[in-house]
């Protein structure tokens, strides 16, 4: 186990070195495997693993969610969701920013992406937040914590991740996502509230809507209501499969846009080509983590590992609460997609050892993912936040972001206890 060891030292170093995370998954597994398996079954096996993970039709669903995502984006989505949440909470104290929370919910709903939400809704609601005299601390902190909905409400990428990586039903992780995203931005409904009402000047009210307005506003999402129930309500009645999902909601969200008047051959090219750009990314670590899977599986480091803890004679709760740990510190330091490719697998099989729910797990991990998205030193959503808006300091969104992480705290310690608020929508169906 020594050289197993070694070689994911090696791995964490070169990460550390910041060689991308798919070529050092990769190169470690390829080594590895040459001194287990030697030349010719090594360069086939890394063969085989490249051309049946690009040419496997159900991962088509990946490139498939991420172009519907990104043309959402580009149909201007965002803008009349805040505005339809604006209408209804602008009035109350911190209500901007639970507007914010709620379009964060919304568009999240149809992206699937924590980065494009967060991206999105800080063109929209940073200047209102601002007008209104609102904190630099709290509003981009909103924003950015906000947007980590994004990874958890389906069509969620980091689950469809997950369910490639663990064989686990896409289609089930995506309801299983459902309550508890819903439970998260209920949660950081509740840390607005309780920041505005710790520091008042923080989140003055804003205007009162008629109630005229407010029905009015609804009029702007409904095709965007219309377009999640038609992916999710499919995926849950049974109707289509998920790749045939993230085809309707693709060819949908390219309705809209056409719809809409946004369409136009510079736009049509951007996104193809963002989604080309970011399928691609996703594939290469993708290999690179089914390598480095299939390397540690030859080397017998799971069953090594798994004896290390029966001995502990843990209980699967105390397994799950180490994991847990384990996941909050490497969010201080990995990329969130990283962390999870890099440690699935080493940690899936464990799960499975200890009879753990694999759809309870997977809510569990991007839950945990959510929470390194704001967390320095490597907060993805906080450090997108501050190039977008360069003249607030990294540290006070960071600030910002610190109550919305005590809210995934915890939502992480009722989903513990609760199973069944993951579990309850993939039973019944």
């Amino acid at each position: 186990m020594s050289a197993t060891l070694i070689a994911m030292a090696v791995m964490l170093a070169l990460i550390a070195l910041e060689v991308p995370i798919a070529v050092a998954m990769l190169v470690t597994g390829v080594v590895g495997c040459l001194t287990v398996l030697g030349w010719s079954p090594t360069l086939f096996m890394v063969g085989e693993t490249a051309f049946s993970t690009v040419n496997n039709y159900s991962l088509t669903v990946v490139p498939l969610f991420i172009l519907m995502g990104n043309l959402i984006n580009e149909a201007d989505i965002s803008r009349e969701l805040y505005r339809a949440t604006y209408r209804f909470v602008g009035h109350l104290r911190g209500g901007l920013a639970i507007a914010t929370v709620l379009a964060c919910a919304g568009f999240a709903a149809i992206c699937g992406s924590s980065l494009a939400t967060s991206a999105a809704m800080t063109r929209v609601a940073y200047p209102e937040m601002k007008r209104y005299g609102y904190s630099d601390a709290l509003a981009t902190g909103c924003i950015a914590s906000a947007g980590t909905l994004g990874i958890m409400i389906p069509p969620s990428v980091a689950l469809m991740v997950y369910g490639i990586m663990t064989q686990t039903d896409i289609g089930k992780l995506f309801l299983a996502g459902v309550l508890p995203g819903l439970l998260g931005a209920l949660l950081y409904v509740g840390a607005v509230m309780v920041y505005t009402w710790l520091h008042p000047e923080s989140g003055p009210a804003g205007e009162r809507s008629s109630w005229q307005e407010r029905l009015h506003s609804l009029r702007g999402i409904g095709s965007v209501v219309l377009l999640f129930g038609l992916v999710i309500g499919g995926l849950y009645g049974g109707w289509f499969t998920p790749t045939e999902a993230a085809g309707i909601g693709a060819a949908g969200a390219f309705a809209m846009v056409i719809a809409r008047g946004r369409l136009t051959r510079k736009m049509l090219a951007t996104v193809l080509r963002e989604t080309v750009v970011t399928s691609t990314s996703l594939f290469f670590i993708l290999i690179g983590a089914l390598v480095l899977s299939k390397y540690i599986t030859i080397s017998g480091f799971t069953p090594w590992l798994g004896g290390v803890f029966q001995g502990l004679d843990l209980s699967a709760m105390q397994f799950l609460l180490i994991i847990c740990a384990m996941y909050l510190v490497l969010g201080c330091f990995l990329e969130s997609m990283s962390m999870l490719l890099l440690t699935l697998p080493i940690v899936f099989p464990l799960v499975v050892s200890y009879g753990i729910d694999p759809i309870w797990f997977g809510v569990l991990i991007v839950t945990l993912i959510e929470v390194a998205l704001i967390t320095p030193p490597v907060g993805m959503n906080v450090y997108m936040m501050a190039s977008q808006i360069p003249s607030v300091p990294l540290n006070v969104v960071f600030r910002g972001a610190s109550a919305f992480v005590a809210a995934d705290v915890i939502r992480l310690g009722i989903l513990l206890a609760v199973p069944a608020i993951a579990l309850w929508l993939p039973s019944i169906t």
